[in-house]
């Protein structure tokens, strides 16, 4: 993984999203020549070329002007615009996915192209009026719908989720999914629902998924990650519970309890070899929160052992 900051991907880099460009058309198309593009396909693949790299466009390649692209923000006073491959006339040779770009590009790359498919989705899902049911219209260099009938306005939508790193002493939550590789394990997560703060999602969605109870007044922040699979934003939190056996619920194919020794060696294991036979679990990705929350868990527990 390319070097980075933060512990997690989509994070390190950001651009600046210079908002008060996004409805000046005469700045924007001033910016275009010297722009760099990020071409996505109707997959959310980035265009990339023989090695894989990311393929910049410039606008002055592409020529014209901004036209219908999307406005991403500038980096060293540069533009950044996204562009989709449907409405160019060009191929690349070949085409790299989210998380592997996370894995292999420079951060602030990997950055862009997160915040690129996330506008890409909102734009591929939200092509009608959710109020009248007519075409919408994007605006403000892709950052504004407006309803071609009743004239309704439509901003990008992010869903909150939370994700935490629940502990009983030196014991720690963790669940898999039934199509995860059979070595995978993570920690628990779940959407935010209406009317609830954060940390009675981490209660609810802890008890619904594992049948454990958490704390009350325990449950607290760590760290977000923008999660652009397609459009979340994960809020990492750590938490404690009672005593309590985990039972899995529909979503989960198994929760368990597991000790300090074995969250550790989790973490020594390659977690791209969870389907290959080997020693003990394997734990999340680099380039997710999931991950910094196990191990700011583990730190806990290191320093707490320290101490005694």
């Amino acid at each position: 993984m390319s070097e980075r900051g933060s512990p997690f991907a989509f994070v390190d880099g950001a651009l600046d999203r210079a908002d008060h460009l996004r409805g000046d058309s005469n700045a924007l198309s001033a910016l275009w020549s010297q722009a760099g593009v990020i071409v996505l396909d109707a997959d959310g693949r980035a265009f990339a070329d023989e090695g894989k790299a990311l393929r910049v466009m410039r606008g002055a390649e592409l020529g014209g002007g901004p036209g219908t692209t999307t406005f991403l923000g500038l980096r060293d006073g540069k533009a950044w615009f996204f562009a989709d491959a449907a409405t160019l006339a060009i191929e690349a040779p070949n085409r790299v996915d989210l998380r592997s770009a996370a894995t292999y590009w420079p951060a602030w790359q990997a950055s862009v192209f997160a915040q690129a498919r996330a506008l890409q989705h909102w734009h591929q899902r939200h092509r009608h009026c959710g109020v009248c049911g007519a075409a919408i219209e994007f605006r403000r260099a892709g950052w504004l719908g407006v309803c071609t009938a009743c004239n309704s306005e439509h901003y990008p939508r992010t869903d909150q989720a939370v994700i935490v790193a629940v502990g009983n002493g030196d014991r720690l939550l963790l669940g898999r999914q039934a199509g995860w590789p059979p070595r995978r394990w993570s920690v628990v997560a779940g959407f935010v629902e209406p009317g609830e703060t954060l940390e009675q999602t981490v209660a609810r969605e802890v008890l619904e998924e594992t049948g454990v109870r958490v704390r009350a007044g325990t449950a607290r922040y760590l760290a977000s990650q923008p999660w652009p699979f397609p459009g979340s934003l994960m809020l990492g939190f750590i938490a404690e519970a009672e005593a309590d056996t985990p039972v899995a619920n529909d979503e989960l194919e198994d929760a368990r309890w597991f000790t300090v020794d074995e969250v550790r060696a989790g973490l020594q294991n390659d977690w791209a070899k969870a389907d290959a036979e080997g020693e003990g679990i394997v734990l999340s990705s680099p380039i997710s929160i999931a991950r910094h929350v196990i191990r700011a868990w583990l730190a806990e527990q290191d320093a707490a052992r320290a101490d005694n």
